[in-house]
């Protein structure tokens, strides 16, 4: 409990820190938006989005085929199958 207590100080202190510390004329955070708006940046979201736009999408498609509900109720589930099917063992 202590070790999260540290932690979440330190982390505190960090974004603290990063908000109002001065590092020439900008804040840390500040430094990371204006770096995060070049183009150089923008590029490279785009050329992220372009190589793995499709396959995010067609990840995002099997999960959710694969968590859909199924209409008839039977459904495929997560498990073996096996709940409630075994007889129950007597020592």
């Amino acid at each position: 409990m202590i070790k999260l207590l540290f932690y979440l100080a330190l982390a505190a202190g960090l974004a603290y820190c990063g908000a109002t510390v001065k590092l020439g004329k900008r804040t840390f955070f500040g430094h990371v938006r204006a770096i995060w708006d070049t183009e150089q940046v923008q590029d490279l979201k785009d050329g992220v989005k372009e190589t793995a736009g499709p396959a995010a999408r067609d990840l995002k498609n099997k999960v959710h085929d694969l968590t859909a509900d199924d209409p008839t109720g039977a459904g495929t589930g997560s498990g073996s199958g096996s709940a409630g099917s075994a007889a129950p063992v007597k020592p």
